[in-house]
């Protein structure tokens, strides 16, 4: 029996299209659109185990626009929202988890922006909260930065990722050619085993987030705006006192809630910086409010 289509009157088979149609276009910009259809295709693939529905999506290798690369099954339309949805956010948690750095923290930011607002919207009637994504994204972000390089990362033929240079993507075999820093080449890996493998951990070993992480972040002016001031310059706390017109037990307490929300940490007993989460965050927040003439 065909289940109903959304508030805004999209069939799931339009939601999910345009939310992996979303994140193919912004994969492409990080790389060549043929290496992203690849990988894109290989995680639904190996999510086929859980979600035999996505067997219904079509990606393409050719280096053409989205609508093109990626085609959708009308019979999607019969699946339960509640199962579409725990596959979109599969799919999203799968490539965040995997970009690093700025890159990474701007993934869902950029992926918004490409669904559109009716989507993104609609997406929570599914049980996607992309805010929510967001947040989650900044915690396993900090929590990775703060974990230690394994000493076992070596691998079968006795090479670690320092000795690999450069790396080239074989689309007709579907394999990665690592390369060391003299131009020899180390080693060819499977990229659906890799991905296989890969999901596969991540979708069984779930890191299991604190209840404190699953509320958006949210910051008075006066936080956000101690955190533009000290983006531009460095002052000490009296000038920070009397710029932001405020006692300095009010100033103390906002560096303390700065400090647990991981936005600022101290160099120094007495000094303190934006943390890379806090000036992504002053970034990004910049880029979306349009300066005053």
């Amino acid at each position: 029996m065909p289940t109903d289509p959304s508030q805004n009157g999209l069939s799931h088979a339009e939601v999910l299209g345009t939310v992996i149609k979303a994140v193919y276009a912004v994969a492409s910009r990080r790389t060549t659109q043929a290496f992203a259809a690849t990988v894109l295709g290989a995680i639904i693939k190996t999510l086929e185990q859980n979600y035999p529905f996505l067997k219904g999506v079509s990606i393409t290798g050719r280096e053409v626009s989205g609508s093109d690369v990626i085609s959708i099954d009308p019979d999607i339309n019969q699946i339960e929202r509640e199962k579409i949805g725990k596959a979109i956010e599969a799919i999203i948690r799968i490539l965040y988890m995997d970009l690093a750095g700025k890159t990474g923290l701007f993934f869902l930011k950029e992926l918004k922006e490409q669904a559109g607002d009716e989507v993104t919207s609609e997406l929570r009637g599914y049980n996607v909260d992309l805010s929510l994504l967001q947040t989650e994204q900044r915690y396993l972000h900090r929590q990775h930065r703060r974990k230690t390089k394994s000493e076992s990362d070596v691998s079968l033929l006795g090479y670690t990722w320092k000795n690999v240079g450069s790396w080239k993507f074989d689309p007709l075999q579907k394999t990665c050619v690592l390369f060391d820093k003299d131009g020899k080449e180390l080693d060819r890996l499977d990229l659906d085993t890799i991905i296989e493998s890969y999901v596969t951990h991540l979708t069984h070993e779930e890191e299991e987030l604190p209840a404190s992480v699953t509320t958006e972040l949210h910051l008075s002016d006066k936080e956000f705006e101690l955190l533009k001031m000290l983006s531009t310059r460095d002052m000490d706390a009296e000038t920070a006192v009397v710029l932001l017109h405020i006692s300095k037990n009010e100033f103390e307490s906002l560096v303390s809630n700065l400090v647990r929300s991981e936005l600022l940490h101290y160099v120094s007993y007495n000094e303190i910086e934006l943390t890379e989460e806090g000036m992504s965050l002053i970034t990004a927040n910049t880029q979306e409010t349009p300066s005053s003439a």
